[in-house]
């Protein structure tokens, strides 16, 4: 026996209301059906847009529909998707976005990073990943390969600039707080940072709560951000 599950309009209804809106940018038509076709669950509301430039100062001035994420694909030099990225930001300043290209190197993933985005995927990887990158990134999270992100908090670190980040951030940072910070810039997890640092993942709650509230932001997303932030502010 088969039962087939009646779902009612009020939660259909709910289900729209509760989508999350994807704004999908890119210069190919194939690239954005595809994209279409990945993200055609409820939980997704998706708005596609043709680039039919791929200049920069076109793209710099391009109208941007409002949404709570949105995926770039960089298949443009890189000062068109910056001016597509920055764009964006001027215009939606919470904007989450998530690029996407055929690869990355370090290079690039900093840039891009340094830019504002927030998430990065190859094309392969957008078809089984983009579902689940794309809550996360819209909640302050960051879908980045580790070593992409290690590699550049380290790029960050080793500059004059970073060397003044610490000084004027970290000043009033106790010893294990600075390497609980240091922790949470390669991106590990509380139980990892317990691991690494021999002490117990509720007293790695307790300093990150201290780390939140001693730099003025709510989540670890932030933090990181903020860094990046206060490095790029410096150069």
């Amino acid at each position: 026996m088969f039962v087939v599950p009646i779902i009612s309009e009020s939660v259909k209804k709910t289900a729209k209301k509760n989508a999350l809106h994807v704004c999908l940018l890119s210069p190919h038509p194939l690239v954005l059906s595809e994209f279409e076709r990945v993200l055609s669950s409820p939980e997704f509301k998706t708005v596609s847009r043709h680039l039919e430039s791929t200049l920069g100062p076109d793209l710099r001035h391009l109208p941007i529909p409002k949404a709570a994420v949105y995926v770039v694909d960089a298949h443009v030099a890189r000062p068109a998707a910056g001016a597509l990225l920055s764009n964006i930001l001027d215009h939606h300043t919470e904007a989450r976005i998530l690029v996407v290209a055929e690869k990355f190197d370090a290079a690039e993933s900093y840039t891009l990073l340094q830019m504002g985005a927030k998430g990065l995927l190859s094309y392969a990887e957008a078809r089984e990943q983009l579902p689940r990158a794309l809550p996360l990134v819209a909640n302050g999270g960051f879908w980045v390969p580790r070593s992409v992100l290690s590699g550049f908090v380290d790029s960050v670190l080793a500059g004059s600039h970073s060397r003044r980040l610490k000084a004027d951030s970290a000043a009033d940072l106790s010893r294990r707080e600075q390497e609980v910070l240091g922790s949470l810039l390669e991106n590990l997890a509380n139980k990892e940072i317990g691991s690494k640092l021999n002490i117990s993942e509720r007293t790695v709650k307790f300093h990150v709560s201290n780390l939140l509230n001693k730099f003025g932001v709510r989540r670890r997303a932030d933090l990181i951000l903020l860094c990046y932030q206060k490095r790029s502010a410096t150069t």
